[in-house]
């Protein structure tokens, strides 16, 4: 047993980290990978286990939910008790809810698969990044974190090609049944290459009431946005039905709002509470004082509107190209795909950026070039868009994707302790994760209001309509997420709507399409707001430099020079 920096380290370290290191990267893209492949399999699965958009929106917003709401906490446990151990906890739990998943025959069972699986990916994503940072020092960080930031780039974006392929080649359950293999040779390569490290001062005592006021909070503010269009923001506009809970279509208000006044309570009572735990000397989920660091509280809200952005696009662009331009779930995968180009090539190339420009500077252009390639994409979207035109445009916002998402980590967690490095990165870890919820619910939102709206004021002009169809059809173009066009298309002039088909076909199709682009141009001024906030993270970065400044129960008592600890 060794320790370091404040950080206790066991087992082979040395000559194994860079094994090690790869363990721990196939763990994170286990992770990441799953957190994009459902989007492109949604249409599928949506068909097939008969879900509405609601439904649609859970499935791909529980997995990050229940990731921010627990990642603080397992981040704090493993600082306590060690980070191999908490990631091999994970994995086990990612693989059993990946079985579930793959057995699911409805809404329920596959909402509650995802819930485990996010149980799963709690324990792994801080265990993998606060091990990275405990290990390896010096210049072989830099290179470790660029590594990890490539990772989380690359994976999110190639997550949709797989899902594309597999569902294509086989069936969407296989999208879940993946991992059982890979998660094999994860437990495998963490037994054998990844040390245990823990940080040994770590507070003694477990903060329940914190776990439970920040899953209450960040539960029921991403059910309020999910929910909202279909419950009714103020008025209720249907009635909801959750095990116990019944709250009628009649009633006086909708429940949306109450349960955002809840969760947003629950929050500002999280926060409160955990700045008592701290001047207690009490084991606290988030360490507070740690904001006090320009860096990482500028980087971290910069990670947000970032995540809000990507993981947005995310859920809408599939249903876009498989509902209305006619892909496959493996054309829009390749389509897609062109994300994953653009992030794998920047990816590799952004260490050698940022030794000439810095890693804020890199974030910064990482950035811009993401935010004009969704400006352009989203005032492109239209019924016949070319899929050139949108697979170029996913290259360029790809490009940023690498760029940002590989040296943002860095200098987030730069001037943070190793000794907190499980708390720093599982607190970076859960405003990704959080960010990625919200992204799908906020643009989920968007996307069922104006297809809602814009369709129903085109098909207002198809003549022959029937009265009152208008309405009905833009409500099952929103509740379908799109994907009552195909089948209407299917039947052409045959159909329930006779003569009008066609034509109400291709207003929904224009609605739909209008409705996505609208949605990503909302993920575009997230993305301008993250912009924005990287700039103030370069002006923190540079004070840093010029007067390191930390907390002082965080900073080391006997500095020592930092050593590269390579064999």
């Amino acid at each position: 047993m060794e320790k370091q920096g404040g950080v206790t380290t066991t087992g082979k370290r040395t000559r194994n980290k860079w094994a090690g290191l790869g363990v721990l990267a196939g763990g994170l893209s286990m992770i990441v990978i799953d957190g994009t492949i459902v989007g492109v399999s949604l249409p599928t699965i949506i068909s097939d286990l008969h879900l509405d958009l609601n439904d649609a929106q859970w499935v791909n917003s529980l997995y990050s939910v229940v990731l921010a709401a627990l990642l603080l906490t397992s981040g704090r446990l493993g600082d306590k008790f060690g980070r191999r151990k908490l990631f091999i906890i994970g994995v086990v739990l990612f693989m059993a809810g990946s079985i579930l998943a793959a057995l699911s025959h409805g809404a329920a069972g596959l909402i509650l698969s995802r819930l485990v699986q996010g149980v799963g990916g709690a324990a792994v994503l801080p265990a993998t990044l606060s091990s990275v940072n405990s290990t390896f020092f010096g210049k072989d960080r830099t290179t470790a974190f660029a590594v990890w930031g490539a990772v989380i780039s690359g994976m999110a974006a190639i997550g949709p090609l797989l899902g594309g392929w597999l569902t294509s080649s086989f069936a969407w359950q296989w999208i879940f049944i993946v991992n059982v293999p890979l998660g094999v040779l994860v437990l495998a390569g963490a037994l054998l290459f990844v040390p245990e490290t823990q940080s040994p001062g770590a507070r003694a005592g477990m903060d329940v009431p914190g776990l439970l006021l920040s899953a209450v909070g960040f539960g029921l503010l991403v059910f309020a946005l999910i929910e909202g269009p279909t419950l009714g923001w103020w008025n209720a506009g249907a009635a909801l039905d959750l095990g116990p809970i019944h709250w009628p279509a009649d009633a006086a208000i909708s429940i949306v709002p109450l349960a955002l006044a809840t969760g947003l309570v629950a929050l500002a009572g999280f926060i409160l509470w955990e700045r008592h735990r701290a001047a207690a000397q009490r084991s606290a989920i988030l360490d507070l004082s740690l904001f006090k660091v320009g860096t990482f509280s500028w980087g971290n809200a910069v990670a947000a509107m970032v995540a809000i952005g990507e993981f947005g696009l995310l859920l809408v662009l599939p249903l876009y190209l498989i509902n209305i331009l006619g892909l496959g779930t493996l054309g829009a995968g390749f389509v897609l795909a062109a994300m994953a180009l653009g992030a794998f090539f920047s990816g590799a190339s952004a260490r050698h950026l940022a030794a000439r420009m810095g890693p804020p500077n890199v974030v910064i252009l990482g950035l811009a070039l993401e935010t004009a390639g969704l400006l352009v994409l989203g005032l492109s979207i239209t019924a016949t868009t070319s899929i050139w035109l949108i697979a170029a445009l996913l290259v360029v916002y790809g490009l940023g994707l690498g760029l940002a998402s590989a040296q943002l980590t860095g200098t987030v967690l730069a001037d943070i302790p190793t000794s907190v490095s499980g708390q720093g990165s599982a607190t970076q870890s859960t405003v990704r994760q959080l960010g990625a919820a919200l992204g799908s619910a906020i643009m989920g939102s968007l996307l069922a209001h104006f297809a809602f709206t814009r369709a129903g004021g085109l098909l207002g002009g198809v003549a022959g309509l029937p009265e009152g169809q208008a309405t009905t059809l833009a409500g099952q173009l929103r509740d379908s997420a799109g994907g009552v066009v195909p089948q209407l298309a299917r039947l052409g002039s045959h159909g329930p709507l006779g003569a009008a088909g066609p034509a109400a076909v291709d207003a929904l199709s224009s609605g739909f399409a209008q409705a996505v682009g609208a949605s990503v141009l909302g993920a575009a001024a997230f993305l301008f707001i993250g912009l924005v906030g990287s700039v103030f993270v370069a002006r923190a970065a540079r004070t840093a430099a010029a007067r390191p400044e930390l907390p002082p129960h965080l900073a080391p008592h006997n500095p020592q020079p930092e050593m590269d600890h390579t064999a």
